[in-house]
Order: structure tokens, then sequence, then C-alpha cells
């Protein structure tokens, strides 16, 4: 739990159907807390009703002890072979998040200061004592001995900062709207490994505004209408768009809900918290006409799209609708000690309205409801402001520095005023499927700031704007927060190859340091992830990066991961067998094929201008058989597929029409991202491009097919090329139901050897 403010008790929802008989006898089938919250003066629609949660009373007295059962279930899931050589042992009187590992062959014991904990003292186990990997993604637990190693001597280890916080708000949307519990449950489990104590829980926030603005003048369908689909929901809780891929169902919101609430849940059961959004002030249009005394303020464009207005959070009618937000918030998710919001994000408007009142009203608002509850803004762009800083009391705000390894000579002391933040990364953008982070400047930045004497730092933030990728930057930026002392990015990339794969093999620490100095130790500067492929950009012969706002040039040697390719194809063949090998040899070969387009491309240009008709048609098929390839080596990894994304949000539809409708939600995220002015005025266009089996294929090959066939005609006929309506074309994908493979083909090994096969020898890439 977070250590600023008090902790709160525990307010659980727990879903009817696993509630024991005697329990469910006694309780009371009312409205959900606060649905008589005063509001616009209509009570909520009577076909609106609560989701059926139980919860235990408020104010109980902490335990001395926790209940270990959680945490026994994640290492089953996690260790199935193995979960019962490991006695977890409750340890509160430890100290806040602490652990120490000890025992014999085949009896480990890990005792720890919370459920959460006790994973993480797995986990270390795991790393540094059995030699073994749980990464995001891939895994080397088939090679664990069936007797699990002893610990040489205990080992006790704390967390040397309160904050491990893990989500960006775009996490949901990028990584995957439609995912099942029992996929959330797995993040979970790992957030949980690696040292994690505080998540974002996005999925169903849809629902408490849907239940409380009923109250405030909004009939059920004109909210339906204005709540986006799943996929882009993340961008209407920051308060940058509305309506884009529904409108959304009521069974949909309901479900998603209770799936929210199951997450929180989960995150508790391990002592972990779950951090929930809290409301700042974002209403549909027209709001200020419907309720007597209230104050708006029109947010303008964001990428274009229009913006929901803001309700000065200084007028009396935000207190009335933020309790009712609360309130209908805590029927379904329970209570929490930490509540994410970053109010005019990315440009938001203020109007009149004094910025430091209206955050002094919000928290104001939050605090009402649960009081002392931290307030989590993200440090991006200009924010916080030193006029919203200036309006709340900064015991009780985290700063989320979405910026800690992207520029130079910062001073985040100086620049926030000694306010607490936690160091964050974002060094995957849109879901990005490139390989490479900052590491190196995490490790020169991290001990350092935390040392000074004024130091501010209490955390770290695990901020990708898209989780399941890079599993070494995940393993290596939560290790900061556990390791006492500084941290060699050799030494530390040498083990990670070794546990990787289940035991130490020259060719895999040869490929591991290839690529730590390569794609894993980019400078800070300008950027926070690696280039993009050409691949995936929309087709110009002048083309440097696939999305508008990604590096526009290599960020290091494409030679090391060439190299790194030749290393791993050459790993022990009884080391070949694990997930972990199959995804990073994939992963591998992936990006060395999207580095070389960025050689391929200036030479298919330079025949083009030349008007060497012959050699352009064979740097053509060149690129085209590279695309394939592309095609085929991702296809052979279950997690580069197309089709999983497209089955997943076709799921959650009731009918043919409601699938479709996911599915487009789903797909142009993807490409198009919203309506024209958003992918061409805004720049949107392939901003979450990835190297996907189905999706290489079906877009990204035939735009450069249709693209490379005007110029072909252009050479042979002496004309200038036909004009493509690129965003028609993509809009026409996205529009799309063809069904896509969401199980891999092909063996990874063999497919791999034929993309080094097609390559240039690493010595002639640099």
């Amino acid at each position: 739990m977070p250590r600023s403010g008090r902790r709160l008790p525990a307010t659980r929802p727990v879903a009817l159907a696993a509630l024991p008989a005697a329990l469910l006898a006694v309780i009371c089938a009312g409205p959900a807390p606060g649905a008589t919250a005063p509001g616009a003066g209509s009570p909520a629609p009577a076909d609106v009703r609560p989701l059926a949660w139980a919860h235990a009373p408020t104010g109980a007295p902490r335990a001395a002890t926790f209940d270990t059962a959680p945490a026994r279930a994640a290492l089953q899931r996690l260790l199935p072979r193995h979960a019962g050589q490991f006695t977890l042992v409750p340890d509160p009187a430890a100290g806040a998040d602490t652990f120490t590992v000890s025992g014999t062959a085949g009896a480990v014991t890990v005792r720890g200061s919370s459920g959460a904990t006790l994973l993480t003292g797995v986990g270390w186990y795991l790393q540094h004592v059995a030699g073994a990997d749980i990464g995001w993604p891939g895994d080397s637990i088939g090679m664990l001995p069936a007797r699990l190693p002893a610990v040489p001597a205990p080992v006790t280890r704390s967390a040397q900062v309160p904050h491990r916080y893990a989500l960006n708000d775009t996490d949901d949307g990028y990584s995957g709207p439609y995912r099942t519990f029992e996929e959330h449950q797995r993040q979970i489990d790992l957030l949980a490994l690696h040292g994690i104590n505080e998540v974002f829980v996005q999925v169903g926030a849809e629902y408490p505004y849907y239940r409380a603005l009923q109250r405030f003048g909004y009939s059920a369908e004109e909210l339906r209408q204005w709540i986006p689909g799943p996929g882009h929901q993340s961008w209407w809780l920051l308060q940058n768009l509305s309506g884009f891929g529904g409108p959304v169902t009521e069974r949909l919101m309901r479900e998603r809900a209770e799936l929210g609430g199951r997450i929180a849940e989960q995150l508790r059961g391990l002592g972990m918290t779950p951090v929930l959004p809290g409301y700042f002030g974002t209403v549909p249009a027209g709001f200020a006409a419907r309720n007597a005394g209230a104050a708006t303020v029109a947010q303008g464009d964001w990428a274009g799209f229009d913006r929901p207005d803001w309700l000065d959070p200084a007028s009396p009618v935000f207190a009335k609708l933020a309790a009712a937000y609360y309130a209908e918030q805590r029927a379904v998710f329970g209570d929490s000690s930490m509540y994410r919001m970053s109010p005019l994000h990315e440009g938001g408007r203020t109007g009149s309205v004094d910025v430091g009142a209206a955050a002094g009203a919000i928290q104001g608002a939050l605090h009402a409801a649960h009081p002392g509850a931290l307030w989590a803004v993200l440090g991006w762009q200009d924010d916080p402001t030193a006029e919203l800083l200036a309006g709340v009391d900064t015991s009780k705000l985290l700063i989320l520095d979405g910026l800690s390894d992207r520029y130079n000579r910062l001073d985040r002391e100086t620049r926030w005023g000694g306010v607490p933040y936690a160091m964050g990364t974002i060094y995957n953008f849109g879901g990005h499927t490139t390989i490479g982070a900052n590491t190196s400047v995490w490790l020169e930045r991290f001990g350092p700031w935390r040392a000074k004497s004024n130091s501010a730092l209490a955390g770290i933030a695990y901020l990708p704007e898209a989780t399941g990728t890079n599993p070494a930057a995940f393993d290596l930026f939560t290790d900061l927060a556990w390791d006492a002392g500084p941290i060699d990015q050799r030494t530390w990339f040498a083990g990670f190859a070794a546990r990787r794969y289940g035991r130490p093999d020259a060719e895999a620490a040869a490929a591991w340091e290839e690529l730590r100095k390569g794609p894993y130790s980019t400078s800070s500067g300008l950027w926070s992830e690696s280039q993009d492929s050409l691949f995936s950009a929309r087709p110009s012969l002048s083309a440097v990066g696939a999305a508008y706002w990604s590096p526009k040039s290599m960020r290091y040697p494409a030679g090391s991961v060439r190299r790194a390719l030749d290393h791993l194809l050459r790993v022990d063949p009884a080391l070949r067998g694990s997930s972990a090998y199959r995804f990073d040899l994939v992963d591998t070969a992936r990006q060395a094929l999207a580095n070389h387009s960025r050689v391929l491309l200036p030479k298919i240009r330079a025949a083009y201008e030349a008007k060497d008709l012959a050699r352009f048609r064979t740097l053509t098929a060149e690129w085209h058989d590279g695309m394939r390839l592309l095609d085929q080596v991702t296809g052979s990894d279950p997690n580069l597929l197309l089709g999983t994304w497209l089955s997943r949000a076709r799921s959650h539809g009731a009918d043919r029409a409601e699938q479709d409708r996911y599915e487009y939600d789903a797909r142009s995220l993807l490409s198009v991202w919203g309506r024209r002015s958003t992918s061409e005025g805004g720049f949107l266009h392939d901003y979450a491009n990835r190297e996907w089996s189905g999706l290489i294929s079906e877009l990204y090959a035939r735009r450069w097919a249709a693209y490379f066939a005007t110029l072909d005609e252009a050479l042979a006929g002496g004309v200038a090329p036909r004009a493509i309506d690129w965003h028609a074309f993509e809009e026409e994908w996205a529009g799309r139901t063809t069904r896509h493979p969401d199980r891999p083909s092909g063996d990874p090994y063999r497919l791999a050897t034929a993309v080094a096969a097609a390559l240039p020898p690493a010595a002639a890439t640099g």
C-alpha cells in the first residue's frame, strides 16, 4: 500500500457467486452506496441497477497477519511443477516491503510482509539462485531441475522506494482492451513477481460515469453514444475524445465493470494497491444547460477530436457529481488509497478557471470520498504545472514522471518544488514491437537521484504505453527498486542471458552482449524508445519512420542486432525449447529484418530516381520477399498475431453487428486510429504500428505493393505516379472482418534461420 497518507480499510468487492451461502443470506439487495446522492434531482433509472457486489465492513482493524492463499494460488499458476517446494510465511513485522529467502534443496522458505512481497521473494530466488526467468513474455521454467536448489545462506531484501507503480494510462488500449480475467491475472502475477505494489486499474472505468451522469440530466442512450469503444477509452479517461468506436452496450459496460472489480480484488488479495481513476471534471456536451450553477470550459481539439468539456471543479455541482461518481465506483471496485488523475492533459484549456483552486477542489472531492487518499498525476510535457501544485496538499500527491530517461539536465526537485515523484520510463509507444530502451540512463540516474540530499524520489513508475514487449527492459527496470547497490549494466545482462534460457551459454551471452551494446544502450536527449520499422510505414520513398512521433533514424548500430541473431541461432540445442528462447529468437529476427528496411528503401529510391526499371523491380521484389518472411516469422510466436487481437474483440459482441463494431474499434487503433481528421491532421495513423503476422500481410504488404505498382507504372510509361488516398485504403482495412490465425504456425528456428540467410552478413550492417 502507499506509504503517503494513511492506509484506508479495504472495501473489497466480491462476486456474489463466490460468497458462502451463510453470508449471502445476510446481504441485502439495495441501491449502490450513494445511489441517492443529490444531482440534478432525478434518481437513477430503475433499469440501471448496481452490479452485484458484497463488501467487507469498513473500519475493521488491520490484521496482525495476512492470508497467503492468494500468493499461493499465484505461485501455483507461475510454477505449477515446483510450487509445492516453497513455504510462504506471512511476516508483517519484518518491515514494509521486505522478504527473506532461505532453505534447503527442494524446501525453500520465503517470508514476506505481504502476499506480493512473498512473490517478489520467489522472483528473487528464481533470478539469483535457481537461474530461471519468468519474463513478459517468455520463460525458462521448463529448464528447472525437479528438485529446486538450496539457498546458500538466508537473504533479506527490502524495497529501496515505497512506490513501485505500473501501467500507463494507455496500456489498456494498446496492450489489449478486450483481454480476459485470466490474462489480467497473469499480468498481476508477473508484476508481483517483479516487485510492483501499485497497479492502475482502468477496465470498467466507464461504468461509474454511466451510472452517475444519469442523475445529472443525461439518458442512458446519450451516454452509451458518448462513451467510446474499449479500444479508445484510455483517451476518453484522459479527456482527449469521446464516442469513437462505440456505441457501447450496457451489457458490455457491466461485464467490463465486473472484470475491473475482480482485477482490483485480485490486487488487494496480494496486498497490492489498485490505483483507480479519480474524477476531475470530464462531462458530456451540454452539461451546464442541464445543471443549474454548473460552469464548463470547452477543451478544444485533441489530434482531430473534439475533447469532452471540463466542469469547473470550483463550481458547486462538481462536488455533487464527484460524490456520485465515487459512490458508484465504490459499489463496483471498492475503496483504494490511490487514485489516478491528470487534468488538462496534452493541451487542455483552463478558460477563466483558477487552476490552483480547481486542483484543490479535485483533491477535496477525492478526500471527501476517500480521506487521505494519494493522488497520482502523470509528469508529462508541462504537467503538473506550478499552478496545480500550489493548490493541493502535495504530501498526498505522487508525480509519475514519464520523462525521467528521455531528456537531459533534469532536476525534478527544482521543477516540482520537492513534491514526491517516481522515476518513470516510457520505452514503448503505441505497442511498437521494436527492441530497445535507455537502460544505461536508468542505471546512471536512479541511484544518484535517490541519494541527493534533497531527493524527492519516492518510487519507480513502469509506464510503457503497451506492456508485453522487451522482457529484458521490464526485468531490469523493476530490479532498480530492490537492488541496494549500483547495478552494473554489463554484469546484469550477462546474468539475464544465463537465466533467460535456463543455464549459462556462451552464444546466448554473446547475443545479449550485442543487444546490450546496441538497442539497450541508447542515450537520452530526445527519445526514450528505439526507431520503428519502415515496413510498417505509410509508403513513401522518403519514409523515415512509421509513426509520426517516433525516431526518424536508427538509434544504434544495426549490426548489433544482426550479430545477436547469429549468436542466438548457435545457442545449445538443449536450450532452444523454452518459450523465452523462441520469443527472443523470433523477436531478434524480426528486428533484424525491420532494420534492413532502412537499408533497402534508400536503394529503391535511388533506382527509381535513376529511372532504372530493372533494378527497381529487383529491389522491390526483395522488399516484398522480406515482408513475406517477416509475416511468416512473426506468425510462429503466439505474442505476435493479429488474429488474437481481433478474436478477443469479437468475443465481446452479443451479435454480428456488435462484434463487427468492436473489431473496427480494435483494427482502427492499429491503423487509422480515429477519423480522417485524427489520422491525417492529428498525424496518428500508424501510431500503434507493430509487426504482427496478419497485420503485415493484410495491411502493410498490400499498402507497399499498391505503392510500388504505381511507381512501376510511372517508370514504364514515363508518367507521374498515380496518387493514392491512403486514409481511404487504411479505413477500408479497418472496416474488414477477415479472420486470421490466433495460434502460431511454423518452426521459429527454421524461419529465423531463413531470415539470417536473407540478410547481409553482420559485417556488412555496421
